[in-house]
């Protein structure tokens, strides 16, 4: 039989299962963030996975394919989220795979570390499920902090298989497996006892509106969740989920109806009546079946947070840390980047000699060699080793459990400008590239919010930017000798220059928060996880291929084309003057109101496929050269410079334009995927570039007054 792709999900919108045979079952993989569940996915699933967008929604999802006795499982990873209230997209997600999905079984993984929050999501998800099991995870780090679980009482206590494991070690999975491929296997059983008991006022009302229910309903969906969402409402998102499933004869029955405005005066009091029954339930099962001698909460990480969470402390080592990674990434990538370049220019080299031996045309060899293949070599040579150094360093910081701890020191300053805190992590993101910062705005629920850190995250400068601005940095404001002093000063001035970009984002934030994008600023539940040890060799390996090589391979891909339109603008004559010239000069008095020229105006309107090739299209242009150039020793390249008109004020005005300008291609795009409107995506586009065509002018203007 071959492959099988199956629809699932909800109305037109359905997320499509791909089996490899019809017999394959599918499990839902549930759980809190923050509990181990992409190791459990990762696991099972070994490489046979793929990632894809939920139907409608910007909210990724997983699949993954196992075999396990002869039979394949297709394992699809829900959205972390801590219950199935829909207050979020993700949650929105999750809610409706589970309602609607048609999967075999359910599987929710918790932290043995922090059950009772844990069970909170476990309990929806029984109400919701035909079929369902618990993992308990990180049993390892719970014995650390003293806490045991049994887990036949609490089997006993949910009424549905549990099996403990610690994922990261490989401990329980074989168990957990063969518990899965047994409950997807087994017909659904009704259970005796309900995962939560509302208390006798409500229960009447449920057992009123089950008979009806069930009648509409028939097998689509449990009667008893169904009536429970009737009582509670408040739920647009699911309302219309259920006239898609069930079509408009719920709404139209006379009985659901008159029960519903019987109880309508009440129901905000009937909702918060159930959801502290269900807190307590969880309270309760949590309570019988764990025991701690150490009182839950690690001691070590109490005493951590008091000193990396506190208004003192917190931002100075914040700020440490991101000194000390720039600084790695500064004095670790230039050499290798250096020996990069030699290397894949000396390919070229012999590249072009290929071309010449098979008579190519010239004008061929040109467009092939100098312009598509050389574009690429430098954004690759540039690129690669601070990212390859950049992205595990910080993946370090996220697998130790620092980043949301970064979140909740920027929280306060976020809402004051009326923004999230949230917003603190996709502008980390953003640090190695702005669309991924942009794709990280899902995380926040608000979508006033999500839209103000969109429109802002490019004030982080990304990591195609950061080696212009070290370079710079140490052409014009740092001696050239390269000793260690240098390099950390080096640092020191791009922390300050990525202070700025932030400050940037604070102040725009508020603007936008207070005229076009007007609101209350929302809370939000943010988890401060266990500090766990880095597993460095997964952190390498992960960060290499799922960000290292994504982030160059989608900026080689748009260097490519750019490339060729430089070669082409270089190399056609008019009149004895390039076309590149002819632009620059028609953009140099415009340029130079902002305290930069023509050619490095066009530098960046052509660089806007990658920022990676400003710099070298700046040395073409000045060069006089079809190419692009590479110049390796920095005092040739600040002659070059000085010798074109470059001033300390210059290469001031092109470290903040660089900072505050339009963002890349790539990240226009994501921004136009992600809002799903080209309005914001220009307003993307133009609020950076205002800004910093702004503060260049001021910098410029107070230079010529005071003839600097």
């Amino acid at each position: 039989m071959g492959l099988s792709r199956e629809s699932t999900g909800l109305g037109a919108g359905r997320l499509t299962i791909e089996k490899r045979f019809s017999s394959d079952r599918v499990i839902a993989l549930a759980g809190n963030p923050n509990v181990g569940k992409s190791t459990v996915f990762n696991a099972f699933t070994n490489l046979h996975q793929h990632t894809g967008n939920w139907p409608g929604k910007t909210v990724t999802n997983a699949q993954g394919r196992w075999e396990y006795r002869e039979k394949g499982y297709i394992l699809v990873d829900l959205p972390g989220c801590y219950s199935l209230l829909a207050h979020s997209a993700e949650e929105e997600a999750a809610r409706d795979f589970l309602c609607f999905g048609e999967a075999d079984c359910a599987v929710v993984v918790c932290d043995a570390g922090c059950l009772e929050r844990n069970l909170n999501l476990v309990l929806q998800v029984l109400e919701i499920a035909p079929k369902a099991m618990v993992c308990v995870n990180l049993l390892d780090e719970a014995r650390r902090k003293g806490i045991v679980i049994d887990l036949e009482e609490l089997s006993l206590l949910l009424g549905v298989p549990v099996v403990g494991t610690s994922a990261r070690s490989g401990q329980g999975l074989e168990e957990l497996m063969e518990q899965v491929a047994a409950l997807a296997e087994a017909a659904p059983e009704a259970r005796k006892i309900p995962p939560v008991n509302y208390g006798p006022d409500i229960e009447k009302l449920i057992a009123r509106l089950m008979p009806r229910v069930e009648k509409i309903s028939g097998e689509k969906l449990p009667p008893r969740w169904l009536a429970i969402k009737l009582i509670e409402g408040g739920d647009e998102s699911l309302s219309g989920s259920l006239a898609k499933e069930l079509g408009a004869e719920l709404a139209k029955d006379e009985e659901v109806q008159a029960l519903i405005r019987e109880i309508a005066p009440k129901r905000q009091e009937l909702r918060d009546s159930m959801a502290a029954c269900t807190v307590r339930q969880a309270e309760r099962i949590a309570q019988a079946c764990t025991k701690s001698s150490m009182g839950g909460y690690s001691l070590r990480d109490r005493k951590l947070d008091r000193i990396l969470t506190s208004p003192v402390t917190g931002f100075p080592i914040m700020l440490l840390l991101l000194l000390a990674i720039f600084w790695i990434t500064i004095a670790g990538a230039n050499y290798p980047s250096q020996l990069l370049s030699q290397g894949l220019f000396w390919v070229g080299d012999r590249l072009r000699e290929l071309f010449q031996w098979a008579n190519s045309p010239e004008w061929l060899t040109g467009l092939l060699c100098d312009g598509v293949y050389k574009t690429l070599a430098w954004v690759t040579a540039v690129m690669l080793p601070p990212m390859a150094i950049f992205f595990p360093l910080f993946t370090l910081l996220e697998d130790l459990g620092y980043l949301p701890r970064v979140a909740y020191n920027m929280d306060r300053c976020f809402q004051r400008c009326g923004a999230c805190g949230k917003q603190a992590l996709t502008s980390a993101m953003g640090l190695g590239c702005n669309a991924a910062g942009v794709v990280g705005c899902r995380i926040i629920d608000s979508p006033r919010e999500r839209l103000i850190a969109m429109l802002t995250n490019s004030f982080i400068p990304c990591n195609g930017r950061l080696p212009m601005l070290v370079s710079l940095i140490t052409l014009f404001f740092v001696s050239a000798s390269g000793g260690l002093g240098d390099s950390i000063l080096s640092a020191l001035l791009l922390v300050g220059v990525l202070a700025l970009g932030m400050g940037m984002t604070f102040v725009v934030s508020k603007f936008l928060s207070a005229t076009i994008l007007k609101g209350v600023p929302s809370s939000f539940t943010l988890e401060l996880p266990p500090y766990r040890r880095p597993q460095v060799g997964k952190v390498i390996v992960r960060s290499i291929f799922d960000r290292t090589l994504f982030v160059l391979g989608r900026a080689v891909s748009v260097a490519a084309p750019a490339g060729l339109v430089i070669w082409l603008m270089a190399n056609i004559q008019v009149e004895g003057l390039s076309l590149l010239t002819y632009c620059a000069n028609f953009l140099n008095p415009f340029a130079q109101l902002f305290g930069m020229d023509g050619v490095i105006l066009l530098a960046f309107i052509l660089g806007l496929p990658a920022n990676e090739i400003v710099i070298p299209l700046i040395l073409m242009a000045y060069l006089s050269q079809g190419s692009l150039t590479e110049l390796n020793d920095l005092t040739a390249l600040r002659t070059l410079l000085v010798n074109n008109g470059w001033t300390w004020v210059t290469a001031l005005c092109v470290i903040l334009f660089s900072l505050m300008h339009w963002p890349c291609s790539t990240t226009c795009i994501t921004i136009r995927k992600e809002s799903q409107s080209w309005k914001w995506t220009a307003a993307a586009v133009a609020i950076p570039t205002v800004c910093g065509l702004s503060i260049c002018f001021v910098v410029a203007a107070i230079a010529r007054i005071f003839g600097m």
